[in-house]
């Protein structure tokens, strides 16, 4: 087998390992129900529009950003009463889950009419 034939054969292997990589760690949307249904939609709404004042919205948010909040949340760096103690029953997969939820949900924007 030529170099090229080899590189390109590596490149395509590493591609498929980075997608089923990415698969493995993307949360599941069905799984994380019955967790928005018990936990957060008090607060940030099933559908992740907020239904307490001075709770964010949720709906839309990138997968990522939610991932790293709720576990600044659970290990003490970001701070707030309430969810500050909800984090903390939250496993790993469980934050996966619920950034999937939420992330999965569309939002339109409306600009302001000027």
């Amino acid at each position: 087998m030529s170099n090229e034939k080899r590189l390109v054969r590596h490149l395509l292997l590493a591609t498929l390992a980075t997608f089923e990589l990415q698969s493995a760690l993307a949360g599941d949307v069905a799984a994380a129900r019955t967790k928005v249904q018990t936990l957060c939609q008090v607060c940030h709404g099933f559908d992740g529009v907020a239904v307490l004042p001075g709770a964010a919205n949720l709906s839309g948010q990138q997968r990522e950003y939610l991932v790293t909040q709720l576990r600044a949340f659970r290990s003490g760096s970001r701070v707030e009463a309430q969810m500050s103690v909800v984090a903390k029953t939250l496993s790993d997969v469980d934050i996966e889950n619920l950034a999937e939820w939420y992330a999965a949900i569309k939002v339109s924007v409306e600009m302001p009419k000027e």
